[in-house]
């Protein structure tokens, strides 16, 4: 009784609420059980849900205003784009669609309250008095079950649009700037506020956008041929799937689909839930359970001209539910993760490397990795989507770079976010390069900290696995420390998201830059290790991005390259071999199962079957027909320590540019592998700063200095392409090589370390 008494006073402290009070279903808290039902067994499941449930603070509970009957209920669809998006002819479709009323801001408030046309009320007044008397005239206007259509200038009056936004769903349609430049050619300018002499057109619709983006709820692609009706329809589906969250829900890779037996599987995970909880409980990776948004060639070719983080945020707001975070805040994220922290304005740029290949660079980040693309965004996704009143650990296990990315992503967390969200890093202490080792233990804040483990990386990654799974250690501190616990691996899906958002960007790169046109297919090839990033490029391909083969690159543990091409994985009789490529020094490639899932038609108990397998025989082999399928989308090759040096010297000797040792192992299998039909992008994971002693080697310097800021200096000296890493450079002037704790290979041990971490971090609840 004393520790039931326990529990529930823990989880009333974490929820802020008391055990007594009971939810409604659309906050998908659940009741609690009752007294008698409630076992040690069952502690960390219901503490788990309860904990992780999707923050009802943050939820965008506008359904309220729907009946039971109608779209639109008492509320109004507003639509809102800049002048020429199409907004009057959508808006009475629609209407019509929907036998509602339709009304025009312009033609029906704004000229009839004025008695005047509104391009003779901009004559009259001027610019800046117009947007004064238009957003009074808001302010003055009610309707209510109507569809309304806004003037382009609408939103730059703050009052006005907020007056407006408290009586609808406002939805931005989105058109490229030249395709309005080019339907207004042949309009009259007269009504466009704000144009005159030196001020164009395109200014002014460049300007205007950073007030759409502040007040829409939902995004509506239109491009340039689009036809009204189609647009008007993807404004009713987009409603609709603004209304129906329900069904953007997330199974287990392992769950069992016939009858949903099981406690999990009954249950339904939003977006937050996943972000937070990470791992299902039942071992499994979380998927969406109707699968990923599709793009139309339209869409995509609509982002042609975006910036890297427009084409980040119109693909994460199709990803991510506004239920879960809506549109203005996930901008707001965005732009806060790939701003001034990446040295280059274009955050992922695409070089001309030679011939037909081209290098995606990843590397411009604060750590020098393609880690930060995800770790620089999901620590705010995360701190969004949390309750308030909990306290989170995030456990990661690294190879090498995730280490100092997520080290350094959670600590660009607002202070008050740092009190109540922590992280332990668990690496193998003899397994990553000195370099990223210095950036490991050098990033370790006030709330993160490194701890190095005397095994490879396979063993961390698994004990945290199981450490997840352990519903005793799980529920022991939940209830003694208001702590839950969450992973910031690949494993977890806000991890995957971001990835897949580089590999559409460097397709549209390559369109924009007139290598290719759109349609045209491309070859990807990525150092892998995880799978996480190759899995990333292939969901890009399922949602509309032309991509033809995705070729998986391995170092000497080719686990993954012999799978690719038998169709047996097997793990019996390998041991881990270090390489100059830590981050593809992996064994059990964890995001694989999620392919499997998918091409598995979503058979959860094939999935389970498969890596009970593995786990238990050190083997699984797949059925021919699922190797047919992989062998569509997949090829593979592996490279060996010296082919991969000798590729970086030939490349710097013939361009004058240095792959770290990742690309180079992708650049070599690239080589053997591509059929130069088409052009092939090469991600360059890492910047060649990170591997030092091995890129001096490979340029055949003879006396290398083992201090690494001696190195870094040997390596800027050649003034190569691309420049030092200077972020990584004066982070490791800064930190040098400070402690770190080492812990033993043992399950026990890093639990112990887990707790004690807590300890001293968190208050104990008791």
């Amino acid at each position: 009784m004393q520790l039931l008494h326990k529990t529930l006073s823990g989880l009333s402290s974490c929820l802020g609420k008391k055990p007594t009070i009971t939810h409604q279903k659309m906050f998908h808290i659940f009741q609690y059980q009752p007294l008698r039902l409630i076992t040690q067994n069952s502690l960390s499941s219901m503490c788990l849900k309860l904990m992780l449930s999707r923050p009802v603070a943050f939820a965008q509970i506008w359904k309220s205003w729907l009946s039971s009957h109608s779209l639109l209920g008492k509320k109004n669809i507003i639509l809102m784009g800049p002048p020429g998006a199409g907004k009057t002819t959508v808006g009475r479709i629609v209407g019509q669609k929907l036998d509602c009323p339709v009304i025009d801001i312009d033609d029906d408030v704004l000229e009839t309250t004025w008695n005047m046309s509104v391009s003779e009320k901009l004559q009259d007044v001027g610019y800046e008095e117009f947007l004064e008397e238009e957003g009074k005239a808001l302010l003055k206007f009610s309707a209510s079950g109507s569809v309304i259509s806004l003037s382009g200038s609408n939103p730059m009056h703050a009052a006005g649009m907020q007056h407006m936004k408290k009586s609808g769903i406002v939805v931005y349609l989105d058109v490229p700037t030249t395709v309005i430049m080019s339907r207004l050619k042949s309009k009259e300018m007269g009504r466009i506020v704000g144009l005159s002499p030196g001020i164009s057109l395109k200014d002014i619709l460049q300007f205007r956008k950073q007030f759409y983006k502040r007040w829409f709820d939902i995004r509506v692609l239109c491009g340039g041929d689009i036809a009204a009706e189609v647009v008007a329809e993807k404004v009713l589906d987009a409603v609709k799937r603004y209304q129906d969250s329900e069904l953007e829900t997330f199974i287990s890779t392992r769950s069992s689909r016939s009858g949903r037996s099981t406690e999990e599987d009954s249950h339904k995970f939003y977006f937050s839930d996943v972000v937070t909880q990470g791992l299902a409980l039942d071992g499994g990776l979380f998927v969406p359970e109707r699968g990923l948004p599709k793009f139309t060639a339209e869409e995509w070719q609509g982002l042609i001209e975006a910036t890297y983080t427009e084409r980040a945020q119109v693909i994460l707001e199709r990803c991510i539910h506004p239920d879960d975070i809506p549109a203005a805040k996930l901008a707001e994220i965005i732009e806060t993760a790939y701003g001034e922290n990446f040295s280059c304005s274009k955050i992922a740029p695409v070089r001309h490397l030679a011939g037909n290949q081209f290098l995606l660079e990843l590397f411009h980040g604060p750590t020098a990795s393609f880690k930060d693309f995800a770790l620089q965004l999901m620590p705010h996704l995360f701190a969004y989507c949390i309750p308030r009143s909990c306290n989170y650990l995030i456990l990661v296990a690294t190879s090498g770079d995730t280490g100092s990315a997520v080290l350094d992503g959670f600590s660009r967390l607002h202070d008050t976010d740092k009190q109540r969200i922590a992280l332990v890093n668990f690496f193998p202490e003899d397994g990553v390069s000195p370099i990223q080792k210095s950036q490991m233990i050098g990033c370790q804040k006030e709330n993160a900290w490194s701890v190095g483990v005397k095994s490879d990386f396979d063993f961390c990654q698994t004990a945290i696995k199981q450490i997840f799974t352990n519903s005793d250690f799980t529920g022991f501190l939940t209830v003694e420390y208001g702590t839950a616990l969450a992973a910031a691996n690949s494993i977890n899906w806000a991890r995957l998201l971001p990835q897949i958002v580089y590999h559409a960007s460097a397709y549209l790169d390559l369109v924009h830059q007139g290598i290719i046109s759109f349609g045209s297919p491309v070859d990807i090839c990525i150092p892998t290790g995880n799978f996480g990033n190759m899995l990333a490029a292939f969901y890009a391909k399922m949602m509309g991005i032309p991509i033809r083969k995705c070729i998986c690159a391995s170092n000497e543990n080719n686990v993954l390259t012999d799978f690719i091409r038998t169709g047996v994985y097997d793990l019996r009789g390998r041991k881990l071999i270090s390489t100059f490529s830590p981050a593809v020094d992996i064994l059990k490639s964890s995001n694989l199962e999620r392919y499997l899932h998918l091409i598995a038609n979503e058979d959860g108990q094939l999935v389970t079957k498969l890596f009970n397998q593995l786990e238990n025989q050190g083997r699984f082999q797949l059925r021919k027909d699922l190797l047919g399928k992989l062998q569509q989308d997949l090829v593979a090759g592996w490279c060996s320590h010296e082919d991969c040096l000798a590729a970086i010297h030939s490349v710097y000797s013939t361009t004058g540019y240095i792959l770290d040792t990742h690309t180079a192992v992708a650049k070599v299998v690239a080589d053997r592998l591509q059929d130069r039909t088409c052009p092939i992008i090469i991600s360059s994971t890492a910047h060649y700063s990170k591997f030092a002693p091995a890129i001096l080697r490979a340029l055949r310097i003879a006396e290398i200095n083992q201090n690494p800021l001696s190195q870094l200096h040997l390596l800027s000296s050649y003034s190569a392409l691309p420049p030092i890493h200077w972020g990584l450079l004066e982070t490791l002037k800064k930190t040098g090589n400070g402690d770190h704790q080492v812990c033993a290979a043992d399950l026990t041990a890093l639990m112990s370390h887990i707790e004690t971490l807590i300890q001293n971090h968190f208050m104990k609840v008791f």
